[in-house]
């Protein structure tokens, strides 16, 4: 069971995801207003779901507020699905979106892929050249400073940089990275290879090559 926190200004998407998270054995807290969600300690929630559209404050500015204070999966629900709304949204913290409407299995099958991504097992660091992942802290260092990556582009990195010079889909790695082995959304990937590339650019390093009408491989320095 995990506690899940929903936030949407629409009461019967909330009764919603209430009752189908609910049946699957989660206790889920619901709002309505964001405002509110000074009043909750995020620390307890294992998993958030956000609203993109609402009023006063939309979901884009509610998840970067307050990504510094949760460690947990965050995804958005939205109606938006223009590239430059969902490569902003992914790149302010957000780890996957699902796109309303969305029905039972979906919703499902997204929150326990990314709930059981949060326990995985992992070991201490990895490492080659001047490039070293610390797989506790969960932080990609490129020539002794730390790359500030969000949860979901940090996975995508570490995935690809253990299996150097393999070539994977796009709905490969999402299964891999984020644990959902139904339909995938390529579009999650590429947004967050997107917002990786520019990142890791910033430290003179480009090692996500696009292998044409294949995928996407890590390459060594």
């Amino acid at each position: 069971m995990a506690n899940i926190l929903a936030v949407d200004d629409e009461e019967a998407i909330l009764v919603m995801i209430q009752k189908i998270l609910s049946k699957d054995g989660h206790s889920v807290k619901t709002i309505s207003n964001p405002a509110d969600i000074d009043n909750i300690k995020l620390e307890n929630f294992d998993l958030i779901l956000l609203d993109v559209m609402m009023p006063g404050m939309d979901g884009f500015t509610l998840c970067n507020r307050i990504r510094n204070y949760v460690d947990c999966p965050v995804l958005f629900l939205t109606a938006k699905t223009d590239e430059d709304s969902l490569v902003y949204g992914l790149g302010n913290g957000a780890d996957d979106y699902i796109c309303k409407p969305f029905g039972k299995m979906e919703l499902l099958a997204r929150v326990n892929a990314h709930l059981r991504r949060e326990h995985r097992e992992h070991f201490v660091r990895l490492s080659f050249g001047d490039t070293e992942f610390n797989l506790s802290a969960k932080q990609l260092i490129i020539n002794n400073e730390v790359v500030r990556l969000t949860k979901g582009e940090y996975e995508i990195c570490e995935f690809l940089a253990r299996n150097k010079g393999q070539v994977f889909s796009k709905e490969q790695i999402y299964e891999k990275v984020f644990g959902f082995d139904r339909e995938s959304n390529d579009s999650t990937i590429a947004m967050h290879i997107k917002n990786i590339r520019a990142k890791l650019e910033q430290s003179g390093y480009s090692p996500i090559k696009t292998v044409w009408g294949i995928g996407y491989k890590w390459i060594e320095r």
